[in-house]
């Protein structure tokens, strides 16, 4: 089962004779076979595995600084998009391993041509038969004509669901 949300947040800041910034939120919930612990293990320290669960649309993930797994580590995933090949350079802001949650920020590549900043944050909560995904996108546009992130949510969708549907056959 697959929810999507999406949600405008109250204004951040106003300045005189400009339009004021939004930071704004979509939001989608996956369930997987899978544990919280399982995904988010993957996704948090083995997270150049999910090239080879998901190739169709991860073509790479290598660490750029930093060490797997550790707050302040610098990843570039080379991944393909509405068919187009796309990279994004993220900063591991925040790992939460008790709830099973991690924050990448957006730091470069084809994101930031849309948006002022991006800010992914996933957690796994544990329900009976597996899991649910949550994954939020927090986002500032760079102008009104920028599109909503749909197609990146649907390839976090599906990279999850095949995250998870791979957990459930093999051991990483």
């Amino acid at each position: 089962m697959i929810s999507i949300v999406f949600e405008l947040c109250v204004p951040l800041e106003k300045k005189a004779n400009m339009a004021y910034s939004q930071i704004q939120k979509m939001e989608v919930n996956v369930h997987i076979m899978a544990s919280a612990e399982q995904f988010h293990d993957v996704l948090c320290n083995k997270t150049h595995h999910i090239a080879n669960i998901s190739p169709q649309n991860i073509k790479s993930v290598q660490i750029l600084k930093g060490e797997w797994g550790t707050e302040g580590s610098i990843i570039f995933w080379n991944y393909v998009l509405d068919g187009k090949a796309c990279v994004s350079t993220n900063m591991v802001e925040g790992i939460d391993k008790e709830n099973n949650k991690v924050n990448l920020k957006v730091i470069d590549g084809e994101m930031l041509k849309n948006y002022k900043s991006c800010t992914f944050i996933a957690q796994a909560i544990p329900k009976e038969n597996g899991s649910v995904v949550n994954w939020v996108a927090e986002y500032e546009k760079q102008n009104a004509n920028t599109p909503e992130p749909h197609t990146i949510m649907e390839l976090i969708t599906e990279m999850t669901e095949e995250i998870g549907a791979y957990l459930t056959q093999h051991t990483i």
